[in-house]
């Protein structure tokens, strides 16, 4: 395998990366307090589920690991 499939492969993953995370970000601000509105759910839940989601896209963005977090670089809901 080539020097350059590699770059090419892990730009693809680095460009999904990001949109998965962007679209879990979007999902958590617009589309969970409005599908909550309209089905009625408390504002606690819905909380949650916006907090579950934001950590969700950092991790797919930034990774499993927590040392992003622990540097103080890294998204925390703390």
């Amino acid at each position: 395998m080539s020097k350059q499939s590699l770059t090419k492969s892990g730009s693809t993953e680095q460009k999904s990366a990001i949109l998965l995370g962007t679209g879990l970000a979007v999902a958590s601000l617009i589309l969970v307090p409005a599908v909550a509105a309209r089905i009625g759910l408390g504002s606690s839940f819905t909380g949650a589920l916006r907090i579950a989601l934001m950590k969700a896209s950092s991790r797919a963005t930034h990774g499993d690991d927590d040392a992003a977090s622990s540097d103080g670089g890294g998204f925390s809901c703390h």
